[in-house]
């Protein structure tokens, strides 16, 4: 008979345990223990690298074919006047499309005394200097300008989106480390990204309530790129332990 071996017992004993006992600590970090929410948010100021411009053609008619046909001989020279201006065509996109009938209610009734058609029309440029080409093509060729702004193209969004999602993330992760330092504990594994916002919005550089058709050309005379604000907020729970 062969004798029982109590070392070998008990270190297979003691690697069980261990097991046990690091698949137990593991689940709680996991499912269990206390956490901690922290919102980190990071934000600051980009050059734009583009401009803007809205340009709306209306016309009117006595038939909805009529304010269409005039409304596209508008266009057409619109167009044409942009792309003499240096202009391309992918730089160039419809934003709106509409025809609408026009009612007269002075009789006590519902009269419809014609059509209405509105075009607008978004022109892109990367040369500040082009804005007032843009305004010029649109204005001398029958439309009005409804906005400019100092926008980010969509590359240069992204670019900065990633940035400040980045540092906003870290923002978050700071303010856990201190909280648990502060509590004497260690920050372990994320549980939850609950939220994560971006937010950027373009410089109104002119609106058209702003004034007519002499202000936006005397506008376009001291283009001046302004900073955009651009900021993230995300929000974390981390384990602590």
């Amino acid at each position: 008979m062969k004798s029982f071996n109590w070392k070998l017992s008990l270190l297979v004993g003691i690697v069980i345990a261990a097991v046990i006992f690091g698949g137990v600590y593991f689940y709680q970090q996991i499912t269990g223990g206390a956490t901690v929410t922290t919102t980190g948010r990071y934000e600051t100021k980009v050059t734009p690298d583009q401009a803007a411009v809205s340009l709306q053609i209306q016309t009117k008619g006595l038939s909805a074919e009529d304010a269409k046909n005039k409304n596209a001989q508008i266009y057409d020279d619109v167009l044409t006047g942009l792309i003499k201006a240096g202009i391309e065509m992918k730089d160039i996109e419809t934003e709106n499309y509409n025809i609408y009938p026009e009612y007269n209610w002075s009789a006590g009734y519902q009269e419809i005394i014609g059509y209405i058609a509105t075009n607008s029309i978004k022109v892109t440029t990367k040369d500040f200097k082009n804005v007032g080409k843009i305004i010029d093509a649109g204005v001398d060729n029958g439309a009005t300008v409804s906005y400019i702004n100092f926008e980010l193209s969509i590359d240069k969004s992204n670019e900065y989106k990633s940035l400040v999602l980045a540092n906003a993330s870290m923002d978050a992760k700071n303010k856990a480390t201190s909280i648990a330092a502060g509590l004497g504990k260690k920050v372990g594994k994320i549980v939850s990204i609950s939220t994560s916002d971006y937010n950027y919005y373009p410089y109104p550089l002119y609106r058209s309530e702003m004034g007519g058709t002499t202000d936006v050309k005397e506008v376009a005379t001291n283009i001046q790129p302004t900073s955009l604000d651009i900021s993230a907020t995300v929000s974390v729970v981390y384990k602590i332990y």
